[in-house]
């Protein structure tokens, strides 16, 4: 299995030849042996690397969840480091223009979750780079949960943000490639021009233990591929005020607040959703929520990942976590809403709705949106 770097690189840069390059990268950006491709790049004179864009977290991976590492020179390489992080359309245009650079070119990890915010990154790059007229590359990485299928509700435009801009579902199924191809002809107000070096030897259903590459975290939440595999539904946990498991090892596959017990863990057992078991923990956060308390709640336990459906399992913990646990709530801003793309998960359990009622809720936009998408999938 070749990345889209390592194919790029194999046919000596040749898509970049006598271009000014920009790279819109963070620590995922690695060769399989762990040398980070800004290195590498800057090392080759085949091509001329002269700026570097950094998103949330950071190129070189500083930054806490909500923050960036600003402008700076790189000490390593010398190059110029631009922040991408909370800027869009003509602001994000500006800094393009400013570098100087010809070629924008996106390589970043993603985790296959639509609130994972490096795909719209990736999306108000596009947007930008096509108002500097600049031109833009997508080196392809594995969807680290496959590309099997899009699961869970689609986004509606009017909760649209930086944790889902456009009507994609809540789980995609798509590499950032092909999420690439989608934005430009699909959301963008005008196509940009846009090339793909896309992946060798990456099937549709390979999990991310297949590709045999290194995993490096996306963000410092997302720690090995374990959390990939549960985060698309877990994640919602953040519109809640239970713990998500920042601050633990195991965060989004522990769960939890105070006065939870084993009550719960059974009652998410007895709900048999498929490839996951659910057991009673307890676990004290060293930051974020309940930061230097002992909470109980849950740890997720997948024991097939090819049957595991991780967004109706995060439905499910919501519905059931509201059940056992009379302290249950909402965060007060409707988080949720923007987590799910709409009202109507947060209005469904609050009216005692389960599991398989709302996810029976999103089965028509989801048949909808899983037309659209296999017009730009690239893989078999």
């Amino acid at each position: 299995m070749s990345t889209g770097f390592e194919r790029l690189a194999a046919d000596g840069y040749a898509l970049l030849k006598g271009q000014r390059v920009g790279i819109v990268t963070n620590p995922t950006g690695v060769t399989r042996d762990v040398r980070h491709i800004v290195d590498v790049m800057h090392a080759d004179p085949r091509v001329k690397l002269t700026a570097v864009f950094g998103p949330e977290h950071g190129f070189r991976g500083t930054a806490q969840a909500g923050g960036s590492e600003g402008r700076y020179n790189d000490p390593a390489t010398g190059l110029p480091v631009y922040d991408t992080y909370l800027k869009s359309g003509r602001p994000l245009a500006d800094v393009f223009t400013a570098s100087g650079v010809d070629t924008v070119v996106f390589d970043i990890q993603d985790a296959g979750a639509r609130f994972y915010t490096y795909i719209w990154t990736l999306y108000d790059c596009m947007e930008a780079a096509r108002l500097a007229g600049r031109r833009f590359v997508v080196l392809d990485r594995p969807n680290p949960v496959t590309g099997r299928s899009a699961q869970g509700p689609v986004l509606h435009k009017e909760f649209a943000s930086f944790v889902g801009r456009e009507p994609i579902a809540q789980a995609h199924g798509m590499t950032v490639a092909e999420l690439a191809r989608l934005f430009n002809a699909e959301f963008l107000s005008a196509p940009v021009p846009l090339e793909t070096v896309q992946m060798t030897g990456w099937k549709r259903t390979d999990f991310y233990d297949a590709s045999g590459l290194p995993w490096v975290p996306p963000s410092p939440n997302m720690p090995t591929p374990d959390t990939a595999l549960v985060y698309s539904g877990t994640g919602l946990f953040e519109g809640t005020n239970l713990s998500e498991g920042r601050g633990t090892t195991r965060p989004f596959e522990l769960l939890g607040a105070e006065n939870i017990d084993g009550r719960w863990a059974a009652a998410a057992n007895e709900l048999g959703l498929p490839g996951v078991h659910f057991r009673e923990a307890y676990f004290a956060p060293t930051f974020s929520k309940f930061q230097g308390k002992t909470v109980g709640g849950v740890q997720v336990h997948v024991h097939d990942r090819a049957a595991y459906d991780p967004v109706r399992t995060g439905i499910g913990l919501l519905v059931t976590a509201k059940k056992v646990w009379s302290g249950f709530g909402w965060r007060s801003d409707n988080w949720i809403d923007k987590l799910t793309g709409s009202t109507r998960v947060r209005t469904m359990i609050d009216a005692g709705a389960g599991t398989d009622e709302v996810v029976a809720a999103w089965q028509e936009e989801l048949t909808a949106f899983r037309g659209i998408r296999t017009k730009y999938l690239l893989y078999r």
